[in-house]
């Protein structure tokens, strides 16, 4: 799929098959996530793949509403240091990966992290340093909904010259 498809196509999916996701894509999703924009390159990220189930259930009741996440192929944890633009970089980094996931054929759904009361819990949960912040977990999988939410129409968004 190329890349103006699965922006276009992509969307949160919270059910997913039981059936596993390959070692070699997983790699290739976070090898997209590691190649986002960063400001000044600092690159402050690190990803923690979670597979096993029963750490999966841990997340999901742990994440207000991220119940989804048990029945998950994976969750990608993704983590930074506090830097002064940590927050927007872990965010490139984990749209990154909601696209990457697309294009693999995969559902995803981004989950909030940063300054959520479970980060912390979440953080000691994967064995993360302290010097990192939770800022996001995906869950992917392969797609069991299709869902069709409304997206705002590009003349209800788009201004030019002035808002």
């Amino acid at each position: 799929m190329d890349a103006i498809a699965a922006l276009k196509t992509r969307r949160c999916i919270r059910a997913y098959t039981a059936e596993p996701v390959a070692q070699d894509v997983i790699e290739d999703i976070i090898d997209c996530a590691r190649l986002a924009a960063t400001a000044r390159n600092e690159q402050p990220w690190e990803f923690v793949v979670v597979t096993k189930r029963e750490v999966l259930r841990r997340i999901a009741d742990l994440a207000e509403y991220g119940k989804f996440i048990a029945q998950a192929a994976a969750c990608v944890v993704i983590l930074c240091r506090d830097t002064k633009y940590y927050l927007e970089d872990g965010s490139s980094a984990s749209q990154n990966i909601l696209l990457a996931a697309r294009a693999h054929g995969l559902g995803a759904c981004w989950v909030a992290g940063d300054k959520k009361s479970y980060a912390e819990i979440i953080r000691r949960e994967i064995g993360a340093p302290q010097a990192f912040k939770v800022i996001s977990l995906i869950p992917f999988g392969y797609p069991a909904e299709s869902p069709h939410k409304r997206k705002r129409l590009l003349s209800e968004v788009l201004h030019w010259e002035k808002f």
